[in-house]
């Protein structure tokens, strides 16, 4: 991304069509604005910004391209300090709709799912990786989430427990490139921390497996040996031509700790690098809500709750918050339960009310699979037979009920089921 892009500081009154704005003088939640960033499109848009605001911000790529600027904002130059404080660079929006990129996401993750595997596998009998080709791979996986980051992030809440590791070091990868993103970084550095997630576990494939997929609880000198993959991880990877200095300090430096309680080198927080801090909130997360051998993955809240109150000691506060707020309430995948009993899938958020999904119910109120599926839009308010408004009891782990999110991802992500009120006419 060329290095001339800057925000510009106008007054509302001067909204013009054509304009991407990519900031606003107020949080976008006490607007109409459905989503954050767009470009003008009609007469409508300009009124609202109007309006609403005093000031928006503009993405420029020249001092003067809307007349006389009223505040410039250069992007900072690259190679900052290592801080979770960094100012956000660029605002990214998606380019398509989630239906349309589905098709191309999916293709994507089977190949790099396949690469994921091949690498681990090869690691494991002393192969030499293909940085190369691991790299294109990402760059696709990074791609797609450039379009529309939801298609991946569904593609991420699939979950099979005998493909754990290779499942968990792709679903890390998009998830930090994700989380990049939502934070503004650069588009170079987006890929680069992707491919640190790719990377970040390499160290596992010198743990034996029957330590690695282990049942039951690790002896005390399994987890010593299980606890030294970040240091197998970093030799592993120094040992590969070409390989780049953050994949090795991310493998390395993952289970450190903000206190200095964590693993192999107890580092305290100022002596974490910044990719390693963002890459280990991710692969928590991606960890406690994926099947183990040992144990079943729990609900996305739950995890997200873990690491709100272990932030600060264990995990950067501002960066928790952060991938909290990207996540969301119930991220598209996430299976729940409404008050009626009925069950369905989270299949898009609304940006006006995270509370307040789009849903495909696929489970009647006795757990019964529904022949023809309903789409829900929360925002709209539905209202069951009763007259009460729809509203979400809980989340639950895939599989609950017997709903899998695989199958149902297989038969497509659909967004035109029939609403409620088409089922009922």
């Amino acid at each position: 991304m060329s290095v001339d892009l800057f925000e510009i500081k106008i007054p509302a009154s001067e909204a013009q069509l054509g304009m991407h704005v990519i900031r606003l003088d107020r949080p976008w939640e006490e607007t109409d604005f459905m989503l954050q960033g767009f470009v003008v499109k009609d007469q409508d848009e300009i009124n609202a910004l109007r309006e609403q605001c005093q000031f928006i911000y503009v993405e420029g790529k020249s001092y003067k391209q809307y007349g006389q600027v009223a505040d410039r904002k250069p992007a900072q130059a690259p190679g900052r300090a290592a801080t979770a404080t960094r100012t956000p660079q660029f605002v990214y929006i998606n380019k398509i709709d989630v239906s349309e990129e589905i098709g191309k996401a999916r293709e994507s993750y089977k190949i790099a799912k396949s690469m994921a595997t091949s690498i681990l596998s090869g690691i494991r009998i002393g192969k030499t990786l293909d940085i190369n080709k691991t790299k294109e791979v990402v760059d696709d996986i990074v791609d797609s989430l450039l379009r529309n980051d939801d298609a991946l992030m569904w593609l991420s809440k699939i979950r099979n427990q005998d493909e754990y590791t290779a499942e968990h070091c792709l679903n890390v990868c998009i998830l930090s490139a994700a989380f990049a993103k939502r934070l503004g970084l650069p588009e170079d550095e987006i890929r680069l921390i992707g491919l640190c997630g790719m990377l970040h576990d390499v160290g596992k494939m010198k743990v034996p497996l029957e330590v690695l997929n282990k049942p039951t609880s690790l002896t005390p000198d399994e987890f010593e040996l299980m606890r030294r993959h970040a240091e197998f991880g970093r030799d592993i990877l120094m040992s590969q031509p070409g390989m780049l200095n953050k994949a090795v300090d991310v493998a390395y430096n993952h289970h450190e700790r903000l206190d200095g309680n964590g693993y192999p080198r107890k580092l305290k927080a100022n002596q974490i690098p910044y990719y390693a801090k963002l890459v280990a909130i991710v692969d928590t997360y991606d960890a406690i809500t994926s099947n183990r051998s040992y144990s079943r993955g729990r609900a996305s809240m739950e995890a997200l709750d873990i690491i709100y109150r272990f932030r600060g000691t264990q995990f950067d506060d501002e960066l928790a918050k952060e991938f909290i707020k990207m996540i969301g309430i119930y991220p598209p995948g996430s299976i729940v339960e409404l008050h009626t009993g009925e069950v369905g899938i989270v299949v898009m958020q609304n940006p006006k009310s995270k509370l307040k999904p789009k849903i495909v119910v696929v489970l009647d109120a006795q757990k019964r699979k529904l022949e023809q599926k309903i789409l829900l839009d929360l925002l709209k308010e539905p209202k069951d037979s009763t007259g009460k408004i729809y509203t979400i009891n809980r989340e639950i782990p895939d599989g609950s009920f017997g709903v899998k999110l695989q199958k149902h991802l297989e038969g497509g992500l659909i967004l035109n089921y029939p609403t409620l009120d088409e089922h009922k006419s």
